[in-house]
């Protein structure tokens, strides 16, 4: 399989960030990462103005840093109560999905994106859980969700 060096020019996840130098296989590149603007071939010029981005991009990873661990800390300091219909030994009707829990955050006044939250399956019983919010690759704070009868 031929490889193809880029150049990212944003985070994809799985593979790298912004202004990282990346191997990947030539279809990848020229079917994906190239036609979403998401890396650029790697040439002399290009690398030269990485090298002058290189400081911008470190800048702004260490700002979307901060972000996230100012909205970690927001996170893992409430706890969210999610009332449900209960049933027969405190099964719930249905489930509480990840989108149930992004709507109750959106509630208490915090907006991540809905895939950020690492929810195995769907929630069936009462309880109180701690799910995972995975806001960047290095920082995922615990929620605590609770599913109360309403």
């Amino acid at each position: 399989m031929a490889q193809h060096e880029v150049i990212l020019i944003e985070d994809v996840q799985g593979l790298g960030e912004q202004g990282n130098l990346v191997k990947v296989t030539d279809g990848y590149a020229r079917n994906f990462l190239l036609p979403k603007k998401l890396a650029v071939k790697v040439s002399a010029g290009n690398l030269r103005q990485l090298e002058k981005k290189q400081a911008d991009y470190e800048a702004h990873r260490m700002k979307l840093r901060a972000e996230a661990e100012a909205l970690s800390t927001r996170i893992a300091d409430i706890e969210l109560k999610i009332p449900a219909k209960v049933g027969n030994e405190n099964k719930i009707f249905g489930s509480v999905t990840s989108q149930n829990i992004h709507e109750a955050l959106e509630g208490a006044g915090i907006s991540i994106d809905r895939h950020q939250i690492v929810l195995e399956q769907p929630i069936k019983e009462l309880g109180t859980y701690k799910i995972p919010i995975k806001l960047t690759s290095e920082i995922h704070p615990a929620l605590t969700v609770s599913i109360v009868s309403e």
